[in-house]
């Protein structure tokens, strides 16, 4: 087997990219204090069509070099806004219809595989600090908590690695 050339991988040009049909999926990174992580959820962001990431609190934004250093130039594709609180963009998305979700183990979350993706509705998924997760008063605005199911001896992912699976997941479940 051979490995395919960067020219045989027919991607989309900036402008194709901005003017594609985008999936209905902002993710709203919560005091993500991690350089590196906001531009790996950036380039996975761009690699799956998500319309927007909301930066939010003490989350960096561009332009800057830790950032595009994993974004590889995803910050110049993918749209994104910064909000000082994370409650203004909670507010906008649910006046505009969106389904909000926080990622965070929580009393009462559902495992990532047990939630139902309809084709047609708007989600926003909520990423915490790589520490402390979602301020509480943020998942206390958000409908329902979901969380990623794991087996080993530690009790999270990195926040990037999260983002990555969580858009894979609703990729799929939206492309059916």
């Amino acid at each position: 087997m051979r490995k395919l050339l960067n020219e045989e991988l027919n991607r989309l040009s900036l402008n194709e990219y901005k003017a594609a049909k985008k999936l209905p999926l902002v993710l709203v990174l919560d005091n993500v204090r991690s350089r590196n992580n906001i531009g790996s959820i950036f380039r996975t962001s761009d690699a799956f069509l998500v319309e927007s990431v909301a930066l939010c609190g003490i989350t960096a934004t561009p332009p800057h070099k830790d950032i595009h250093k994993t974004a590889l130039g995803a910050t110049e594709s993918v749209h994104w806004e910064y909000f000082k609180k994370t409650e203004t963009v909670i507010e906008r998305l649910r006046e505009k219809g969106y389904k909000i979700y926080a990622v965070e183990q929580t009393e009462e979350s559902i495992m990532l595989d047990k939630i139902a993706i309809q084709s047609g509705e708007k989600y926003a998924f909520v990423l915490g600090h790589e520490v402390r997760g979602i301020q509480q008063k943020i998942v206390d605005l958000c409908d329902l908590s979901i969380e990623i199911q794991q087996h080993g001896t530690k009790h999270s992912l990195n926040v990037s690695v999260c983002a990555g699976i969580l858009v894979w997941e609703v990729y799929k479940k939206m492309m059916k």
